[in-house]
């Protein structure tokens, strides 16, 4: 989940930013970037995710939820830590989506994240996804 060379995210449509025509995403970093797969908006992240390092998660969840209906999926498979600061932004994102018809949705199988979406009550409004839906809903 390295950037490449010339600040664009590998796996991106060219041209395309999260399925919005003509829009381009925001640069990956070492802790975010974003990718569509078929009807989805991928946005993979990867690394800690806390204070210091949420708002370069933000700015591609933004992104992510900047058009009409969004299908958001959140891949938190390659976190190593995430906090408050990281639910945060996710809550954030998912009220943005749905304000727009959307959807934001997490993939996510590490017990520690789950375990924190359970003592923070949002269990029920991120039910974490074991891998990324081939075909949609």
């Amino acid at each position: 989940m390295r950037p490449e060379a010339n600040g664009s995210a590998p796996g991106a449509a060219e041209g395309t930013a999260a399925g919005s025509p003509g829009a381009e995403p925001p640069v990956a970093n070492p802790h975010a970037r974003t990718r569509v797969s078929g009807p989805y908006t991928v946005v993979e992240v990867a690394g800690e995710i806390d204070l210091l390092t949420a708002e370069l998660l933000a700015e591609h969840l933004d992104a992510a939820t900047a058009r009409p209906e969004p299908d958001v999926l959140v891949d938190l498979r390659r976190v190593d830590f995430f906090d408050c600061s990281g639910l945060r932004a996710l809550c954030r994102a998912e009220a943005r989506a749905g304000r727009r018809g959307g959807r934001l949705r997490i993939v996510c199988v590490d017990p520690h994240i789950r375990r924190l979406l359970r003592v923070s009550g949002l269990l029920g409004r991120f039910p974490p996804l074991p891998a990324i839906p081939s075909e949609p809903e």
